[in-house]
């Protein structure tokens, strides 16, 4: 299973994002799917999740402004980010979880500028 965010950028404050979590080799709809994100010289923190049932949580820090959503036509995720802060600025993560197993992608940058 490989996975890949994908749809980073910079923006301003108050702008609005969507990225993308893929999957090859595997169907996403099966996975839980967690989105991560890792600023410089912090952790990485927890963002939303999806199950594969649909249901959603987000960290206190995105709610109301980030939502996670599946295409399972096209087999990706996306975690819409709305109302973007200059604390959002990280690499995001999407990460996969089945059957016990943890699948994690390459990160992409969002820089939220003032």
């Amino acid at each position: 299973v490989q996975l890949q965010a994908s749809g980073g950028g910079s923006v301003q404050a108050g702008e609005s994002l969507r990225i993308s979590c893929a999957a090859s080799g595997s169907t996403l709809s099966a996975f839980t799917v967690d989105w991560y994100r890792q600023a410089p010289g912090k952790q990485r923190e927890f963002v939303a999740t999806i199950t594969s049932g649909g249901s959603t949580n987000y960290a206190d820090s995105v709610w109301g402004r980030f939502s996670v959503a599946r295409d399972n036509a096209e087999n990706v995720v996306h975690l819409q980010m709305n109302s973007l802060k200059t604390e959002d600025t990280a690499v995001y993560y999407c990460s996969g979880l089945i059957q016990g197993s943890r699948y994690w992608g390459r990160g992409t940058q969002v820089t939220v500028s003032s």
